[in-house]
């Protein structure tokens, strides 16, 4: 079998192609230059990028083995989340990697901002002796502001408390038992920005919080304040900053990120009251390392077939093993019903999930019978399977109940077709090898293994069905591994379910439909 491809668009730590391990065949590409990754992409089943390749809706279309795409990092300003969305591509990240070591630069700029470290450095450098052009403030007693307190805001705000400093934050999302924990106190943005000695930002950049702290906020701010932005370039409008800064209002700057990067055209940088570094929240060895393995595991488990409930675009909690054991059943059920329907996707579906199992969070089984019902050519997975159902189904209902009839755990498809008949499709694992099983078709109860390669026919139940039926077969070089009838009543419909060790061509079909008539007639192959 030919190993999966996992592209590196960007130069990755060591570390990383080592998680990769050795069952994939490893490329690489230049990211920056758009001509050589679209060429590149072509082939690869994972795509993995930091911050500087943009992997948008060109590069998903040009992809068609793409499976996932990792971002070795937290943030993921350069993924069009949406696009591999439609696309059924997983994207993960590793959005715990870079928390500490972000945290702890924001933490240097603040004491660098507060003492003017690296200024005095560069003068000493320079050959100059300037203590009393360099003086600076203390951190202890002062109000630190932190705007977002959520992993990387709490860190900070923990290790600035040692400091002596008193810490309040803004954050619409604040409970206030984080707050606490946290050690701050949650205030309005207002109150933050007019009380602060230092403001420090730790949000993801958004349409709600890009231009967060404009000329408006930095007219509001206490005068002398001092500002932190190490999270996402936007937030702080640098030539609102830069005019705040150069009239006084604001004591001083510590900047990470811009707007634009690399930047080229920000004010700040000229400015002497203004620390700045190029990006550097996530620059350290071991940050690289637990970022580039985070994802690398993510990217094994997904290209292995796994469910990887960290996927950023996934939205399921993570599930027990006890739930993600029903989901190659679930995928069955789905093609099996489709196959059925005559490839019909039904006008209204409901999804149901019977037994003890349902004690869990069992939402993921949906995903898994709507990615298997439309496994159809296009591209669809745990991600987009939902999307593709609300395109081609007017309805479809999740519905669990601890209660089972006939089976411990079992998960029943009910739909309506657009010709008006009803479809049931029922299945259950058995055994301590969690056997896929089929418990019913159609209103017809059947106990049969679910195999590669299985047959079913209605027909009317007159002796002599089931000899032709396995003579036909037979004459075709079809061998027959097991077979299971069913009937509504004696002379009335009944129905058979076959597995059989190969394909049963259309060809072949036709000949068994010539003879015995069924009321429908249907081959799965679960290989293609």
């Amino acid at each position: 079998m030919t190993p999966p491809i996992v592209l590196l668009a960007e130069a990755l730590a060591p570390a990383t192609i080592d998680a990769l391990g050795p069952q994939v065949e490893i490329r690489h590409c230049d990211g920056g230059d758009r001509a050589r990754l679209l060429a590149a992409v072509r082939d690869a089943d994972a795509l993995l990028v930091r911050s500087a390749t943009r992997v948008d809706a060109e590069v998903l279309a040009a992809a068609p083995r793409l499976r996932v795409v990792g971002r070795a990092g937290t943030g993921l300003d350069n993924v069009d989340l949406d696009a591999a969305t439609r696309a059924g591509v997983t994207v993960v990240n590793a959005p715990a990697s870079n928390s500490v070591t972000a945290a702890e630069l924001a933490c240097g700029l603040i004491i660098s901002v507060a003492r003017h470290i690296p200024q005095a450095d560069a003068s000493l450098k320079r050959g100059q002796w300037q203590r009393g052009r360099y003086t600076g403030v203390e951190l202890a007693d002062k109000t630190l502001g932190v705007v977002g307190l959520g992993r990387i805001g709490r860190l900070v705000a923990y290790r600035m408390r040692a400091f002596g400093m008193r810490v309040i934050a803004y954050d619409p999302y604040l409970s206030p038992s984080q707050a606490a924990e946290a050690g701050a106190k949650p205030v309005t943005l207002d109150e933050l920005l007019a009380v602060s000695d230092f403001i420090t930002v730790h949000l993801p950049r958004t349409a709600e919080t890009t231009g967060l702290i404009g000329h408006q906020e930095l007219r509001r701010v206490k005068p002398g304040v001092r500002i932190v932005n190490a999270a996402r370039g936007g937030i702080v409008d640098e030539q609102a900053l830069a005019a705040a800064l150069t009239e006084g209002r604001v004591a001083g700057a510590g900047v990470d990120v811009f707007a634009t990067e690399p930047c080229t055209d920000s004010p700040l940088p000229a400015l002497d009251n203004v620390v700045c570094t190029p990006h550097l929240g996530a620059s350290t060895v071991e940050a690289q390392d637990r970022a580039g393995t985070t994802v690398a595991h993510a990217v094994r488990r997904t290209l292995a077939g796994e469910l990887v409930p960290d996927a950023v675009n996934l939205h399921v909690t993570a599930p027990l093993t006890e739930v993600t054991r029903f989901l190659p059943l679930a995928g069955d059920l789905g093609r099996i019903f489709t196959a059925l329907a005559d490839g019909q996707p039904p006008v209204d579906l409901d999804v149901e999930v019977h037994g003890p199992i349902t004690q869990h969070d069992v939402s993921v089984l949906e995903r898994g019978v709507l990615a298997g019902m439309f496994a159809d050519g296009r591209r669809v997975t745990l991600v987009n399977a939902p999307l593709v159902a609300r395109e081609r189904i007017a309805a479809v209902r999740f519905l669990t109940s601890s209660e089972s009839a006939s089976h411990t755990d079992q998960i029943t498809l009910r739909g309506t077709l657009p010709d008006g008949r009803a479809l049931t499709v029922c299945g259950a694992l058995s055994g301590p090898r969690n056997i896929r099983r089929l418990t019913g078709i159609a209103g017809y109860d059947i106990e049969l293994e679910i195999t590669d390669r299985m047959l079913f026919l209605q027909y009317k139940d007159v002796p002599g069905m089931i000899g032709t039926i396995g003579r036909i077969l037979g004459e075709a070089g079809v061998n027959i591994a097991v077979m299971q009838v069913a009937r509504d009543t004696e002379g009335g419909e009944a129905a058979v379910a076959l597995t059989v060790d190969s394909v049963v061509s259309p060809g072949v079909l036709h000949r068994i439909s010539e003879v015995v008539r069924p009321s429908w007639a249907h081959f799965v192959d679960l290989t293609t």
